[in-house]
């Protein structure tokens, strides 16, 4: 007999699939046994990350998804529900490109831009999600967070003013929806190596020398580890979990 895959006919939507955790979230789900719903604001990242599903051995559909935008929140909602006749987890995993700056010198758009993405993007899939897993019979939220929605770090005031609202906004939606069979739980990653990353710094070099030693593992953490613990979140091994955060952090917040 097959062994049962942990999402076997469970049904996954994923924002932010196109980045370095999306992708690799992707795969991890489709080799578990999720039909996914890969979606990001550039459409060509979707159909990657997609792919990847589909190499993984899932079903897999590219979904265009723009989360500051409740209409297209829902479109994508009802667009998944339609592929796969309904949907049992989100996985609000978009985030916006951090600018870094203190309250004096960060623009009020760079603000507010990241407030749309990190934070009013959950809430919005949330809206529109919620009401598709309530009829699905049940399911999960999974909202990723980060670890610096624990501590602070220097210039990045509105980053970790999102990610720390992801905090509070997972415990309460944990309440207000455990009635209706679903956990919400949020995961919050330590530094991972990637683009995202990459991107803040002149070379490989610049970026480990930063990171790693702010971590008590002396390394940054890889998006395959990311996407393990998100998979855990997704499935019936965290069955008692909800309104809780999981650290990734490699010890970042240990210090």
């Amino acid at each position: 007999m097959p062994i049962p895959r942990p999402l076997d006919g469970r049904v996954l939507l994923l924002t932010g699939a196109g980045g370095d955790i999306g992708r690799a979230m992707a795969a991890a789900f489709a080799f578990a046994g999720a039909k996914l719903a890969a979606c990001d604001l550039d459409p060509d990242r979707a159909e990657v990350a997609a792919a990847i599903a589909r190499e993984a051995g899932g079903e897999a559909i590219a979904l265009a998804l723009d989360v500051t935008r409740s209409e297209s929140c829902a479109a994508a909602v009802k667009a998944t529900v339609k592929a796969f006749g309904g949907l049992s987890v989100l996985v609000n995993n978009a985030a916006a490109f951090t600018v870094r700056g203190t309250v004096v010198d960060l623009p009020e758009e760079e603000w507010h831009r990241q407030m749309a993405v990190n934070l009013t993007g959950p809430f919005l899939m949330g809206k529109h999600a919620i009401p598709a897993i309530r009829d699905t019979g049940g399911g999960v939220v999974v909202n990723i967070a980060s670890q610096l929605g624990h501590v602070g770090q220097e210039g990045l005031a509105a980053y970790a003013a999102g990610k720390a609202a992801i905090h509070n906004l997972t415990r309460v939606m944990a309440i207000d929806h455990a009635k209706d069979h679903i956990r919400v739980v949020s995961l919050s990653p330590g530094a991972i190596e990637g683009a995202r990353v990459r991107s803040r710094f002149p070379d490989d070099e610049a970026m480990h020398a930063y990171n790693d030693r702010r971590h008590v593992l002396g390394r940054m953490g890889r998006p395959e580890e990311i996407a393990s613990a998100a998979l855990f979140l997704a499935s019936d091994a965290a069955s008692f979990m909800t309104g809780a955060d999981l650290l990734v952090d490699g010890g970042y917040t240990a210090w």
